[in-house]
């Protein structure tokens, strides 16, 4: 039975959050704060429930039309895309200004928003499924698929595979290219047979690349030239790249100025080892084999050890500053272990997911380290997620706010 709610806060995911008749928290999808909506409730639980809207009943201040048809037909690819984008900026601010403080017991902390991105034609890196030989997404909270027949969000380069690509009895593709080369690269699973894609455009099978064959593709971000394997991680615009390397640079200049010893813990290709760490002794930990194999390309000019190691096999170094990119999960007690045992008076991390940096903020300050500001990327406009450049700093070894 569908039940009215107005709807006053976002949670980490990008579901809105209200109170029902009996002050029940129910989380739902599609809505904002300030909607007034109509929602269908599809899971109960003891502290809290979970809905779907039905009808919006009354505008929000930050409500607008989809700009995309494929959205307004169930597609998942942007779960933001009925919020003002302007909007979408702050409420991540908040967001992560809330996470900060309720699980990091941060007190007023510093939130700052880095460079407005361009919210379309900007991804260089697409994943979906293959649906009748064309890429599709899959439907919002479902593994059902969606075919799209062009996506604004993405690069021209990566749109014209999305309209033209053929990708054979795959059932799913990867699809990355360079904005600043021009490189293309299809990744395909389980093979490649009966792909047909533009020509000059690279195209490998996952039964290929198991078998040790190699494709990569180049970018150019922060002045140099990158070597990204088919299955090493790398940010999916290159101006957002250019965006977290500036938003590090800065807080490793302003947290640890005289910094020589530089750990980069999640290091993958290379990118804040090759560039906020030139000029620096640099030891570079990651663990996923292409992506070391990229690093050892990628910066063979410059001071760099590059140790093959998960976090918490490593044996840490020692280091004036530590800067950590970890996967959607965070440092966790693990990571956190390691960056106090290298010593360091200053950390910056980047966080890819709220919760996991309230957690690590939570975990840094009880191995003795502050908060000194954090910087909102918006590397995913159109979306809920949330890419954050924070500084952590031992009150005796450094300086910030926060």
């Amino acid at each position: 039975m569908p039940i009215d709610l107005r709807p006053h806060a976002i949670a980490v995911g990008g579901d809105a959050v209200a109170r029902d008749a009996d002050g029940r928290v129910v989380f739902v999808a599609g809505a904002l704060p300030g909607d007034h909506v109509q929602v269908e409730v599809t899971e109960e639980r003891k502290a809290f429930a979970r809905a779907d809207l039905v009808a919006v009943l009354a505008a929000g201040p930050d409500r607008v039309e989809p700009g995309c048809p494929h959205v307004r037909v169930g597609c998942g690819g942007c779960g933001w895309q009925h919020v003002e984008h302007g909007a979408q900026r702050r409420l991540k601010r908040g967001l992560v200004t809330e996470v900060l403080e309720r699980q990091g017991k941060v007190v007023d902390p510093v939130v700052l928003d880095g460079p407005d991105l361009p919210p379309n034609g900007a991804r260089t890196t697409l994943r979906g499924l293959v649906v009748g030989s064309r890429f599709a997404y899959r439907r919002r909270r479902s593994h059902d698929p969606v075919t799209v027949a062009d996506c604004p969000i993405a690069h021209p380069l990566i749109d014209e595979l999305v309209v033209e690509g053929r990708f054979g009895d795959a059932t799913e593709v990867t699809l990355r290219a360079s904005a600043r080369t021009g490189e293309r690269l299809v990744v395909v699973t389980p093979d490649a047979s009966g792909v047909r894609v533009p020509a000059g455009v690279e195209v490998v099978g996952i039964d290929e690349l198991q078998k040790g064959h190699r494709a990569w593709f180049h970018e150019e971000v922060a002045g140099r030239r990158w070597r990204v394997s088919a299955t090493s991680f790398f940010q999916a615009r290159p101006d957002g790249a250019d965006a977290l390397v500036a938003a590090v640079r800065d807080a490793v200049e302003r947290l640890a100025p005289d910094a020589e010893r530089l750990v980069d813990l999640c290091s993958g290709v290379g990118l804040f080892a090759g560039t906020v760490g030139a000029g620096r002794r640099v030891v570079a930990v990651e663990r996923h084999r292409p992506a070391v194999v990229d690093a050892r390309h990628n910066l063979a000019d410059l001071d760099v050890r590059l140790i093959r190691a998960s976090i918490g096999s490593w044996r840490p170094s020692a280091a004036d500053v530590v800067v950590a990119d970890p996967a959607r999960t965070g440092l966790g007690k693990e990571g956190v272990a390691a960056v106090a045992a290298t010593g360091a008076d200053a950390c910056v991390l980047v966080s890819c997911d709220p919760a996991s940096l309230g957690r690590d903020a939570g975990l840094l300050a009880a191995a003795g380290y502050r908060h000194a500001g954090s910087t909102v990327i918006d590397l995913f406009p159109h979306t809920p997620h949330v890419e954050v450049v924070s500084g952590f700093v031992r009150p005796e070894g450094g300086a910030g706010r926060g």
